[in-house]
């Protein structure tokens, strides 16, 4: 069983993976640390705002750090947080199992 801090932090990163511009972030992110203005140039059609909230949306959920390089800051994917995930997935599934 998942005690509860963990399942809400496991629950905002399944939540934060559940829309499809923040699952093109994390798979541009899985080649390594990006600025965001790199971010920006690999994904045209997501407005400039739309991107910061997303990316905001990513980090609270504790699956990529922000670290700022004198005027740029960049992302990356935090390897705590995905480890927290994946621990969660089969913990979930065995419990559903069992129902």
């Amino acid at each position: 069983m998942i005690d509860t801090t963990s399942g809400s932090l496991v629950l905002e990163g399944f939540r934060a993976l559940g829309d499809p511009t923040r699952l093109r972030i994390v798979r541009l992110l899985e080649g390594g640390s990006r600025c965001v203005c790199e971010i920006q140039r690999d994904l045209p059609d997501v407005a400039p705002n739309l991107l910061s909230h997303h990316l905001r949306v990513l980090r609270e959920a504790g699956l990529v750090s922000a670290h700022k390089r004198g005027r740029w800051m960049d992302y990356a994917l935090r390897a705590e947080g995905w480890a927290e995930l994946c621990q969660a997935l089969p913990v979930l599934c065995k419990e559903n199992r069992s129902r």
